[in-house]
Order: structure tokens, then sequence, then C-alpha cells
């Protein structure tokens, strides 16, 4: 089977062809950084994590790019509130960001571009947009002309005639149309700001991605990412800006995740029901959580409450307790290869699982492949006699698993099968660049931590001792 996914833009899964053979350039859209992320926000976080790892293991070389929104107006105020600047308040919550998401066993961005670091390609991409017509200036302010753009309403499906924004606010006299949007919005006394040919402002929120994934990755993106709660107006803007300058397609699919509930409530300022991520590892452990965001499928809603949480731990709890044992008893079995009807049912199990994620990245059916494989090496395990090339098999498939999913626990001072695969990389290239010493220090590491490279055709596998 091959990889379909479910693109947002035309309601209904496709197969997945990249644009350039084995490479895939992925942007999901990051947060304001101007607070502690909440459990919500972890749901996108960790999905699209997953995403980028099995596309990993289906051999795509991933350019994955989330950005940092760090000046607006919710920066600005927390900066009046904390007596700090707005970029003090981004490097705080940046810090912060990443702590909470390798908690949650979520690999950092190949690159995490911040709207702070490319203002000159913003206003000169709202420039463009000016001289093809698509914007205007008035007081100071640039708006998007969304009536000129004949497809705006096609992501969300929306009548332009129709569309409601989600803010209730007075409609700026300023615009020619209620619908227009702001690109850059003019400064107020004592407001960071920075110059444009419009005088002194700052962008709006929609043009700092259309900027930065043009600037990044290319006029045309393979996956463009994000909550649900993006596809109108952020993404539904982004493509008009992007697509209007440039006239070509900006993402071939649009992936949008559902939103999470808690205790049937939809979280909100108001009900206070928001529980930040840092708060809930604290007493929870987080491969339970990350477990209980992939037991359903990215695209139903999700409702959290403590039954749930404990419910998934005790799900996790099995899984790794039968890893844990073949572990155990890899240290005291003997020597011999591994029989062929559990090669034959490690390798179905295998193709299970990858045809559960090809399936539109299917996690909670992905997950009962991997309870097929608890169940046979629970089987195995009963065995008086078992070889360690047996153990080695259903290690080796844990590990796959878990590379996918991140749910194992990892010990103290262990190396994540992420960090092994980017120190081979590593060690590679240093190879290539006849870096000798380089090259040596990372094997010493790699088998002081119990990590085995082994050299095939197919390139160098490893394996843990």
């Amino acid at each position: 089977m091959t990889l379909r996914v479910y693109n947002t833009l035309n309601r209904q899964k496709e197969e997945f062809v990249s644009i350039e053979p084995g490479k895939v350039r992925m942007y999901v859209c990051g947060p304001t950084v101007y607070n502690y992320i909440h459990i919500g926000n972890g749901r996108p976080v960790i999905f699209f994590d997953v995403v980028r790892r099995y596309l990993e293991t289906q051999g795509y070389e991933v350019n994955y790019i989330v950005n940092y929104t760090d000046v607006d107006d919710k920066m600005i105020r927390k900066a009046e509130e904390l007596g700090i600047t707005v970029l003090d308040v981004a490097e705080t919550f940046i810090q912060a960001f990443k702590e909470d998401i390798a908690s949650l066993r979520v690999r950092e961005a190949n690159l995490n571009p911040r709207v702070t670091e490319n203002i000159d390609e913003i206003i000169k991409f709202i420039e463009g947009l000016e001289q093809e017509g698509f914007a205007y200036a008035n007081g100071g302010d640039v708006y998007y002309r969304t009536g000129k753009f004949e497809d705006y309403g096609k992501l969300s499906h929306q009548n332009l005639n129709e569309l409601q924004y989600g803010i209730r606010i007075n409609v700026d006299e300023r615009k020619e149309n209620p619908q227009d949007f702001v690109l850059w919005k003019g400064a107020k006394p004592g407001e960071i700001s920075w110059e444009s040919p419009w005088g002194l402002g700052r962008p709006g929120w929609h043009i700092e991605c259309s900027a930065m994934v043009r600037k990044y990755l290319g006029d045309t993106i393979d996956i463009h990412g994000g909550g649900q709660d993006l596809t109108f107006p952020h993404h539904e803007c982004e493509i008009a800006q992007t697509e209007a300058l440039t006239g070509k397609t900006m993402a071939n699919y649009w992936l949008h995740n559902a939103f999470l509930n808690i205790d049937n409530e939809k979280m909100s300022k108001s009900l206070g029901n928001g529980i930040l991520i840092r708060n809930l590892v604290k007493n929870v452990r987080p491969e339970s959580f990350r477990f209980f965001m992939l037991s359903a499928h990215y695209r139903n809603p999700l409702n959290f409450s403590d039954e749930s949480l404990v419910q998934a731990g005790n799900g996790l709890e099995r899984i790794q307790n039968s890893y844990d044992n073949l572990k155990h008893r890899f240290g005291i079995a003997q020597e011999g290869a591994a029989p062929d009807e559990l090669a034959a049912r490690v390798q179905e199990i295998s193709a299970q699982f990858k045809d559960k994620m090809d399936d539109d990245f299917n996690t909670p059916d992905a997950i009962t492949a991997v309870f097929d494989l608890v169940a046979e090496a629970n089987l195995y395990l009963q065995q008086a006699r078992v070889s360690r090339s047996g153990l080695q098999l259903l290690i080796d498939q844990f590990h796959a698993f878990d590379y996918v999913l991140g749910i194992l626990r990892q010990e103290a001072g262990e190396l994540l099968d992420e960090d092994i695969e980017q120190l081979i990389v590593e060690r590679t290239n240093a190879r290539k660049d006849r870096n000798w010493t380089r090259a040596d220090e990372i094997r010493d590491l790699l088998t002081n931590k119990g990590i085995y490279l082994e050299d095939t055709p197919q390139g160098i596998r490893w394996r843990r001792k």
C-alpha cells in the first residue's frame, strides 16, 4: 500500500507524491511565544512529529520547519505586563517551548524561523502584492484585497460573501471590504516596530508564514499543517497571499488535526480548563500522554480526562513490560537462529503497521499492530528455550515502531532511536570528509552506549546490546 493522506483542500484522501523524489518539504505553524503551551497545543506538536518520523522511515529526507511568532499584539501585552521587552518575552517562552516538547519526546524542527528575523522578506512580499494590485495601503496599514483573489475560501470551502471571522470586532473603515485582512500594521507610540515603505510598523499574522515558507522551502511545498482552528482564516489567507504573488500552488497537501477537549468541553480561557504541559508531566509519565494523543485518529476530536489518561497509561504499560521482559531475557538467552515462524509473524505485523500508517497516518490502528507484537513477544517468552536472535528480532521491531510513535520509556542516559540515527548520519558524513577523528568519536560514543553498527549492502544497521 502506498501512503495516502487526507487533503483538507480537496476533502479526500490522496496518494502522497513528493515534489522532489526522496525529499519532503514540510511546514507546520508554530506557537506565538507569549506563554507556556497547554495540552491542546500538544496535539499538533505530537502528531506532526509522528508524520515526520514516519516519512523518514519510508526513506524521505524531511525538511521540517516550524515557525515562532515572536511579535504580535499578545507579545506586546505580555511584555507590558512583565515589564520587559517583546524580544525578552520571546526568548523566555521559546526556551520553555523547547523544554516542553522535549519532555514529550518531540524532536526539534530542522529550523525554527522567527518573524523578527525575516522582516525584510516580509516587506518585499507585501510590496510584491501591492505591485500586483492585491494589496493597498491606508493610514499606515496595508490590507489584502480578498475580492481580487478568485479562489479565496477554497481551503475552508466557504463562499466569500458568507465568510464570518471568528473575532468580533468593529469593521475597520479603512478597509475596502470587511473581509480584507491586514498585511502590515502601523505602529502605535512606544510599540516595537520596523521601518517600511508605509511607515513604522510590524507584520500582520498571516503574512509571516507566507514569507517564511517561500524563503525556506520554496514557492510550492509538499505538506502544510496545523490545528483545525488554523484552516480559516490563517491558512486561507496564506494561500491567498502566496498564490496571488507566485501564481503557483502553495502546498500540495494540507493536513489539520482536530481539537482536544477536556472533560467533553472545549478548552477556553473563560472556563479556565487549560492544562499546561509542564504541569502535566510533573505528575504523569510523558509517554503516557503521547500514547493517549495517538490513540485517536488525528482528524477525530479527542477528549482528555483523568480516566482516559489512566487507560492510556495502562495500555502503554503492557507494551513497556513486554519490551522490558525481552531485554531482560536477552541477557541470559543462548545463541541460536530465530524461528522461521516467528520471523514470518514479525514481518506480518510490521506490514500491518505500515498499512495502517499509510492510511492517512492511522495511529490508533497502528497501535493495534504494536499490541499484536506484544502478544507475539509474550508467547515467545513463555517458551523454556529462546534464542538471542529471536529476542533481537522482536526487540528490533519494538524499536522500529517506537521510532515512529515515540512511546517507550527512555532510561537515564539512554540514547533515543532518533539520536542514534542522527549520529550515524553524522559519522557517515565525517568519513566522507575524511574527518576520521570525529568518526571515531561517534563510533566510541555509540559503543559505550551499547549500540553496535553493522555495514550491509543497504547501508548501516544498528542494534542495542
